[in-house]
């Protein structure tokens, strides 16, 4: 499975951009990288979180582990560790988020339950965060129609 989303690729290929799989996996490991943390990284390094797992206990605490490894090897820093939810709103496949609702309205969409039903969790996540995000909103869109949220001619 390709770990990036085509409304991603014009920054995928440099990898200047933290992809939202690695994202994804920063919310579940509870770690904070900063844009200028990642900057530091090696190519090598980026390609190493985006490939990495992060799914069971003990691939979780591997990640956050090679996280503060990288952040303090690549900048020096100790990276800052956030409280992970244990029910993210991205797990909830019953109810469309408020602020996902808002911005597919904004777009001129409706995304109904049975749709939210229908995605991965990591697509509910891009969508969830870039519905809050005010810097990367411009996906919103492309994202849902990447997600086949969107009726021919929307």
């Amino acid at each position: 499975m390709n770990p990036f989303f085509e409304f991603e690729a014009d920054f995928v290929d440099s990898l200047r951009c933290i992809p939202m799989s690695v994202r994804f996996k920063l919310d579940t490991c509870g770690v904070k990288l900063k844009l200028h943390q990642w900057n530091k990284f090696t190519e090598s390094d980026r390609h190493q979180t985006v490939d990495t797992p992060c799914s069971t206990e003990n691939e979780i605490r591997n990640y956050r582990n090679l996280l503060h490894q990288l952040v303090e090897q690549r900048t020096g820093e100790i990276a800052t560790d956030l409280a992970i939810d244990n029910n993210p709103p991205w797990n909830d496949a019953e109810t469309v988020p408020e602020s996902v609702g808002e911005k597919a309205e904004e777009v001129g969409l409706s995304i109904a339950q049975s749709q939210w039903q229908s995605l991965t969790p990591v697509q509910r996540f891009v969508l969830i965060k870039l519905s809050r995000s005010a810097h990367e909103n411009a996906n919103f869109l492309p994202a849902a129609k990447e997600f086949q949220l969107v009726q021919s001619g929307n």
